[in-house]
């Protein structure tokens, strides 16, 4: 079964996978890789009102076989305190 590693990236820290994980196919790579990127926000939240979080796909040959990234925008409608 093919081995795939998924290196994340908040915009502030990066990490690269090094254990990875085997899925039967390139295509269950994709499924995996995009429904990590709605928990990457939910698993830590933002410090600011817009970010993007990506992950990348690289087979056992270390060789970038697919990306995706999710862009998060907020915006507040009225005066807001903030918090030191």
């Amino acid at each position: 079964m093919p081995h795939y590693c998924f290196d994340t990236d908040d915009g502030h820290l990066r990490h690269e996978d090094d254990e990875g994980f085997e899925l039967p196919s390139i295509e269950a790579a994709c499924i995996e890789a995009l429904d990590a990127l709605p928990d990457m926000p939910r698993n830590k939240l933002p410090d600011q009102d817009r970010r993007t979080y990506s992950v990348r796909v690289r087979d056992e040959d270390g060789r970038v076989i697919y990306s995706a990234s999710l862009d998060l925008f907020g915006e507040w409608h009225i005066p807001h305190a903030v918090s030191p």
